[in-house]
């Protein structure tokens, strides 16, 4: 592990259910609602309720776009002049790019060279300057331009405003499950940095405060776990590898750490051959394309590592942007 640090935020400077509120009312312009699905076939074979909500068909194709259309959209005049940087490995990147373009003001995005192509080619043609380093890199370059350019860094989840815009996610899903007559019991979330699992946390604080919620993450890439493990963030040092790249990052972000270091219920980790049957899975059952990285919450259940033995469950699936030849890969896979 290559760098550790400790959470430096006061409680006063944590988003609550009040700013994930403000963000519905932000994006709502920008982002779609995205459908809660549910398979009758799943919930016989595994003995519960499962209900999936399919991020995937966001805009940008991934929930990213919440998160980054709630801190664009929060820009002043003249931090909009002074234009935006992300660092991503695709999907907060697109999110960025797109919403940049939408708001008048012009993003750099600076990508790990590991990126999918399909992800990186999509940045620059929603008009964002790309810069692609090697990984280890990543963090220090988008400082680095951030700092000579005098932009605004948008951090993939280390940020107020884009913790606030996931969270949406969650008042999304308990009114729509309420509508199926369910009420969520548990929620598992695809995990890197933790601004998901974290907005997450504060959109269920006042609406479902009784749902269990586990973050799910890429064997090799438990930050997360390790995290809490320790009692304060740690980063990951290069040199593992997943096919699941949207969720592969070596940083652990510390705003959402503050936030789910008291509340998670747990986590769980997923190797690339769960999240490829989990892929195969929501094609099959739910006519959906989804990314490796995004598939891991539904691969837990499916893999049982928890069980479902009567209860409801919701998991994100985070996002489709992934290389059209891996994903053919791994649906041709047995």
């Amino acid at each position: 592990m290559s760098r550790t640090n400790t959470p430096d935020f006061a409680l006063s400077s944590l988003p609550a259910y009040g700013d994930v509120q403000a963000a519905a009312g932000r994006i709502s312009r920008y982002c779609t609602e995205t459908p809660l699905l549910e398979s009758p076939f799943l919930n016989q074979k595994y003995g519960g309720r499962l209900l999936v909500k399919a991020e995937n068909l966001q805009v940008t194709g991934s929930f990213k776009l919440r998160g980054a259309a709630n801190r664009v959209g929060a820009l002043t005049d003249d931090e909009r002049r002074r234009g935006i940087v992300a660092r991503s490995s695709g999907n907060h990147g697109l999110a960025v790019a797109y919403c940049a373009g939408l708001m008048g003001t012009s993003a750099v995005v600076v990508v790990p060279d590991t990126a999918p192509a399909a992800k990186t080619e999509r940045i620059a043609a929603y008009g964002a300057r790309v810069v692609t380093v090697p990984m280890k890199d990543l963090a220090a370059v988008a400082a680095d331009i951030t700092t000579r350019e005098g932009r605004v860094l948008v951090p993939p989840a280390d940020d107020f405003w884009v913790v606030s815009g996931a969270g949406t996610v969650a008042l999304e899903m308990v009114a729509q499950a309420a509508r199926l007559n369910a009420r969520i019991d548990v929620l598992l979330t695809c995990c890197s940095g933790g601004g998901l699992t974290a907005g997450c946390l504060l959109g269920l604080g006042e609406t479902s405060p009784a749902t269990e919620v586990y973050a799910v993450e890429a064997v090799g890439f438990e930050k997360m776990a390790n995290s809490l493990a320790a009692g304060r963030c740690i980063d990951l040092a290069p040199g593992s590898h997943s096919i699941c790249d949207a969720i592969s990052g070596l940083y652990m972000a510390r705003l959402p750490f503050e936030i789910i270091r008291r509340r998670l219920a747990g986590t769980f980790a997923v190797t690339d051959d769960e999240a490829k049957a989990a892929m195969r899975v929501a094609i099959s059952e739910f006519g959906l394309a989804i990314e490796p990285g995004a598939a891991v919450a539904l691969a837990a259940v499916l893999s049982r590592k928890i069980p479902l033995h009567g209860r409801t469950f919701a998991v994100t699936l985070s996002g489709r942007n992934a290389d059209l030849d891996l994903t053919a890969a791994a649906l041709r896979q047995v």
